[in-house]
């Protein structure tokens, strides 16, 4: 799926890949994240293929750098892949739930903190959604009015974010009830 996020956001424009991983870490990182050696990989297998281009910027005392453009076989596949509907639900990993699977034979005074340490993380991510990726969807739709479409599917990404937290804190906290 790596594939699918670049070629999207090639698709808006051209990037550099430290660009892309800016980007992605920006925007889509709390449902779909990377490492920029993951980024690089999958640029170099997409060029290979012929659904992106790169042209090489020189620098002055820094290393030379590509810039990558998305070809048109890189719209058609991604057009496709948005086309494509899911079949299926995917299975998400949460290793909160799977050590708590298994902390029965754990100190309670330990388990409750680790609840606790997850609740404040999870409190601040709702508050990131709440606040800073609404205005950062907003400030770009304000910036480029030709994203405004955009903003909107942007915002219920952000939305699902925010209700995920919500029912995420909801459930800590009847877990932390049960315990004590």
């Amino acid at each position: 799926m790596l594939k699918y996020a670049i070629l999207g956001y090639l698709n808006y424009r051209p990037m550099f890949g430290y660009e892309l991983k800016q980007a992605m870490d920006g925007s889509t990182s709390y449902f779909w994240h990377c490492k920029l050696s993951q980024i690089y990989m999958t640029l170099k297998s997409l060029e290979k293929e012929k659904k992106l281009t790169s042209e090489i910027e020189n620098q002055e005392d820094k290393p030379d750098r590509k810039r990558y453009s998305i070809t048109p076989a890189g719209k058609k596949d991604l057009k496709a892949w948005l086309e494509k509907p899911l079949t299926d639900i995917p299975q998400n990993k949460d290793e909160l739930l799977l050590k708590l699977f298994f902390s029965a034979s754990t100190d309670k005074k330990d388990l409750l903190h680790e609840l606790h340490l997850q609740r404040k993380l999870h409190q601040e991510q709702l508050n990131t959604y709440l606040h800073v990726t609404t205005k950062v969807i907003a400030d770009a739709a304000l910036e480029n009015p030709a994203c405004s479409r955009d903003a909107i599917l942007w915002d219920a990404t952000r939305r699902m974010g925010e209700l995920y937290e919500k029912a995420y804190l909801q459930w800590i906290d009847e877990t932390i009830q049960t315990i004590e």
